[in-house]
């Protein structure tokens, strides 16, 4: 098991730790970490501070994904899904929401707004070369194998 080292903000100290909702959950909660209620009006997007830093090994990243209950009851979702924080980055992390929904949304502190997945990454060399490899698809994309 990999350790991975948070720093918590000021302006979070008095918010729950991120936690996994369930023993099986893969995602760690992350939290609206802001002073006053925020609003995203239908359409428009809006970045949510969630109050800690990270340091991952080196071969680590993070993907900040949606939470299926915003997206399912508020069409609530992530901008960038999956949005990647890279293992040198130490500066907050921050979550980009957008509002694809009809109707403004309310942010208040504390809310559970998305969630955080762990993963390795592997090192790899891309090495040039004049051809690939013939596959079936060959260069089919877009829907070629169907809907």
């Amino acid at each position: 098991m990999e350790n991975i080292l948070i720093k918590y903000l000021n302006e979070s100290k008095d918010l729950y730790r991120p936690e996994k909702a369930t023993k099986g959950s893969a995602g760690f909660d992350l939290l609206a970490s802001i002073i006053n209620p925020l609003e995203i009006e239908a359409g428009k997007s809006l970045l949510v501070p969630c109050g800690f830093a990270l340091q991952m090994p080196n071969n680590f990243e993070a993907q900040v994904r949606p939470r299926s209950g915003l997206a399912l009851k508020n069409s609530i979702t992530v901008l960038n899904t999956p949005g990647t924080i890279d293992s040198d980055y130490r500066g907050e992390i921050c979550v980009i929401l957008i509002n694809h929904g009809q109707m403004s949304f309310k942010i208040n502190r504390g809310m559970r707004i998305a969630q955080i997945i762990f993963k390795e990454t592997p090192e790899v060399n891309l090495v040039e070369v004049d051809e690939l490899d013939n596959t079936k698809r060959g260069s089919g994309g877009f829907g070629s194998t169907g809907v």
